[in-house]
């Protein structure tokens, strides 16, 4: 199976939509653009449904061939994915905190040295976590807050495709299965008064990940159920994610709501697209940002932490010069850690696979590279 490549590029656009959501201050942009930028936070529940999309195509028939026998393999590789580039970070991370105390500037409270073996560990965001250390706000890096409540999917995930076969399912019943779980996100976080899908990530990011993760992978499902005739399904999902957007941008359903289910169908639709001649997302540029995205994504706070204290007094309305220059390091740090760090570790961690030649036979479908 050939990568669908808009996926990855979608992958890209998302990352720097959050990359923009947390420069929206310094930028100097009209108060529309802002408004705009300020749900750059929502990027990440398409991350989020992505991922269970790509790793449902790419894991559930080896997990249902070779059942428990997979799951470390499977675990070994997600861990390679994510936790290098997490330390590289955390130890940047110690960098600034070292900077601080040599130039005599007071402590950051975002650098609680006693919460970091916690984000160490890719514990953070679990909620027993947050119940043992108090965390009640998001320390350290910030956005890995994602991955710490992509870990606890990880490990869930193997028990899905051992009980069900999403392929064995009617389409009625995998668009209720993924109603079902965005319902229910909708129906915890509503209920404790949530206006927003950004709020009290310590209490409700794990559940926002789980649920749009079980989602994402319903609709690999109904990609695979449809990629070959698409016309019907591409339809459909561009009329849901239409209606999902528009109706949220007129205040009429709350983004709890409607958000997700919008996102959901537009990763359906981007599949179903993907691969068709004169994709934008497709494009090389875009491309290449979604193959370095995870940097990006894991690396722009702190940079911008780093390039606050150095270079400006106030995080708001930067000199257009200066937030070039910080947008060119974002993206020369990417290429850096990509290449530097997230590649070659991944390399590594997978070759302590004993199994991994005869793992190859399972191929993973190049869906959206390295998610």
């Amino acid at each position: 199976m050939s990568e669908l490549r808009a996926l990855t590029g979608a992958r890209g656009v998302a990352a720097w939509f959050v990359v923009l959501f947390h420069l929206r201050a310094a930028l100097g942009v009209s108060d529309g653009v802002e408004r705009v930028l300020a749900k750059g936070y929502l990027a990440v529940d398409f991350f989020f449904l992505l991922s269970g999309f790509v790793i449902w195509l790419s894991y559930a028939d080896r997990i249902t061939v070779q059942r428990w026998r997979a799951i470390p393999g499977f675990l070994r590789r997600r861990v390679a994915r994510i936790w290098p580039l997490h330390l590289v970070m955390l130890g940047f991370a110690l960098l600034i905190v070292a900077a601080l105390a040599l130039t005599g500037r007071p402590p950051d409270p975002r650098f609680p040295l006693d919460r970091l073996p916690v984000h160490i560990l890719l514990l953070q965001n679990w909620p027993m976590t947050r119940d043992w250390f108090g965390i009640t706000a998001l320390d350290w890096n910030d956005p890995a807050w994602s991955i710490s409540s992509e870990m606890f999917a990880y490990l869930a995930f193997p028990l899905l495709p051992l009980v069900i076969d999403w392929r064995r399912v009617p389409t009625p019943g995998l668009i209720a299965a993924i109603a079902v779980a965005l319902g229910l996100l909708a129906y915890v976080m509503r209920s404790n008064g949530m206006a927003t899908l950004g709020q009290a990530i310590p209490w409700f990011g794990v559940l926002r990940c789980v649920t749009e993760f079980a989602a994402g992978t319903a609709v690999a499902a109904l990609w695979l159920r449809h990629r070959e005739q698409p016309r019907r399904a591409l339809v459909a999902a561009l009329c849901v994610s239409s209606l999902g957007f528009a109706s949220f941008a007129t205040g009429l359903v709350n983004e709890i709501v409607a958000i997700p289910a919008a996102l959901a169908a537009l990763l359906l639709a981007i599949a179903l697209t993907s691969n068709r001649p004169g994709n934008p997302l497709a494009s090389w540029p875009l491309h290449q940002l979604g193959e370095i995205s995870f940097s990006t994504y894991l690396s722009h706070s702190l940079l911008w932490t780093a390039f606050k204290m150095a270079f400006v007094a106030s995080a708001v309305a930067v000199p257009p010069l200066l937030i070039g220059a910080l947008l060119i390091a974002i993206l020369l740090a990417s290429l850096v850690l990509y290449h530097g760090v997230e590649r070659p570790a991944q390399a590594w961690i997978n070759r302590l696979d004993k199994h991994q030649k005869g793992a190859s036979k399972h191929a993973d479908p190049r869906v959206s590279r390295r998610l």
